[in-house]
């Protein structure tokens, strides 16, 4: 009888349900491997760790909108305890027109409240909360390093992903409006898909454009390999928002620190699972920015970057 009433409590401890956070990611695994770290740390640093006290049920949309409903549908029919949409704000409009009662964290580049996520940054109120990434506001920073790289360009390719609506709109906005202060124009080209994608680095070939800007959206991050190896292939120095884009063989990446603000929405769904409620947490922002440089890439293209932009880098690659 004193064994049994020892091993019972064991079993029943053994057998108690873990939380489910729900993670719908817009891009992919690979593409989305340091923003993972950087959310699972933050789990870790408030006490969760997964395949102990918490799992994960991923959902991986792979650069393709369309499929964020359907697969949000399924993780809110499996009843997860958080749903987290990070870096994409489709994912995160997509996960609160699936339920008013599943807190969801979002860690978006976009405007909050412009997207319709919540109607205050302080108090979001319902069941919607996250963190803000600096992406949209550092656009216009990302075309002037660009032209400071490239003095004498005078044409910018924007590759932009049209179908992502607000993703871009704005950011496409801010950038039109700084490129006649930096005496360039732009040459906006869409990649919605693979086959856009192939075709708007022909254009800007053809065009003769002297640099390309890659605007941040799910598909462009669901594609940072490729569109850095096609960059390349075509001799044309390239920005992005995100820093594996220059990891990867990009040549420049600038905005806001993903480790930071992913390792920050793990905080928040910690937080959430110890019982606080999503509209009493307010949005955070990120206020970290980096810029990398991948000198090997910029060997390649025969291209010689200043030295007060590679001094300011906060990562140099050789």
């Amino acid at each position: 009888m004193a064994a049994g009433g020892i091993a019972w409590p064991f079993m029943a401890c053994a057998q108690q349900p873990v939380p489910v956070i729900g993670y719908l990611g817009s891009a992919s695994a690979d593409a989305w491997a340091s923003r993972l770290e950087a959310f699972r740390a933050g789990l870790h640093e408030a006490g969760f760790d997964e395949g102990r006290n918490i799992a994960i049920e991923f959902r991986w949309a792979n650069g393709k909108l369309d499929k964020l409903p359907e697969l949000v549908d399924d993780l809110v029919r499996r009843k997860v305890s958080v749903l987290v949409t990070p870096g994409s704000a489709p994912a995160a409009v997509a996960a609160k027109r699936a339920t008013t009662t599943i807190p969801i964290v979002f860690e978006t580049g976009a405007d909050p409240i412009e997207a319709g996520l919540v109607t205050s940054m302080n108090h979001p109120g319902g069941n919607v909360t996250g963190v803000a990434a600096l992406t949209f506001e550092t656009g216009p920073k990302r075309l002037a390093i660009l032209h400071e790289a490239l003095p004498s360009a005078k044409l910018i390719a924007v590759l932009v992903n049209q179908r992502a609506g607000v993703v871009v709109g704005r950011q496409v906005k801010d950038l039109e409006a700084t490129a006649p202060q930096l005496g360039l124009q732009l040459l906006v080209l869409d990649a919605s898909d693979d086959r856009t994608l192939t075709s708007a680095f022909e254009t800007m070939q053809q065009k003769r454009a002297g640099g390309l800007l890659i605007v941040a959206d799910p598909f462009a991050n669901s594609r940072i390999k490729e569109i850095a190896d096609l960059a390349l292939d075509h001799a044309m120095p390239s920005i992005f928002v995100n820093p594996q884009y220059a990891a990867l063989g990009g040549l420049m990446s600038y905005g806001g620190n993903i480790v930071e603000t992913h390792r920050l929405a793990g905080l928040y769904v910690a937080r959430i699972l110890k019982g606080e409620k999503p509209g009493d947490l307010p949005v955070m922002q990120g206020t970290k920015v980096e810029l990398n440089v991948n000198l090997k890439t910029a060997k390649a293209l025969g291209l010689a970057l200043p030295l007060s932009l590679l001094g300011r880098a906060d990562e140099v690659i050789e």
